[in-house]
């Protein structure tokens, strides 16, 4: 099974994409994690390139890597109680163009890790329906990780015991709805 790991935040030392390598190396051993293209390449949604961004150049790049993926594992930051607008302009490049049918059904897991106290809740319940409006089927638990500066052991490189056994459930459960569905 081929996952594809997308990181709502473009920031070097990212807790969402920290929280997708931990991912990745919990994954079971029929599933393979790939790491979605830069979103931060991605140009804004513009329906004025939007024939030539879908044909070639990084819209292309990662919209093909969406689709060659059998699931996607995203977490997101929260911005302002809500997702941030590089990923929301990469689901909006998702949606477009001839082959946006293909994502009908596709399976996507949603996480998130914030320094706050909410766990990025707000930002995954919009996600959710940006998801569903454009055709993924949402599978497994939400992945709330609060307080993330506080159960990041900087040096081990590695989650808390807590953190890292919610995480390995969630990506059991991904991996187990991604391929009964």
């Amino acid at each position: 099974m081929k996952l594809l790991a997308l990181s709502g935040s473009t920031r070097r030392d990212s807790w969402n994409t920290r929280l997708l390598h931990a991912a990745a190396a919990a994954a079971p051993a029929r599933a393979e994690v790939a790491w979605a293209p830069d979103l931060s390449a991605l140009p804004h949604f513009g329906e004025d390139i939007e024939a030539q961004a879908l044909a070639s150049g990084p819209v292309a790049a990662f919209v093909a890597a969406v689709h060659a993926a059998d699931a996607l594992l995203v977490a997101t930051p929260e911005y302002n109680q809500s997702i941030p607008g590089t990923l929301k302009n990469a689901l909006d490049w998702l949606s477009r163009g001839a082959d946006a049918d293909r994502l009908a059904g596709k399976p996507v897991a949603v996480a998130g890790a914030t320094v706050g106290p909410w766990g990025t809740r707000l930002a995954q319940a919009h996600l959710r329906h940006v998801l569903g409006v454009i055709g993924l089927r949402v599978v497994g638990p939400s992945l709330f990780v609060a307080g993330a500066a506080s159960r990041w052991d900087a040096e081990a490189g590695r989650w808390d015991a807590t953190v890292q056994a919610r995480l390995q459930a969630w990506m059991d459960a991904t991996v187990a709805a991604a391929g009964a569905g």
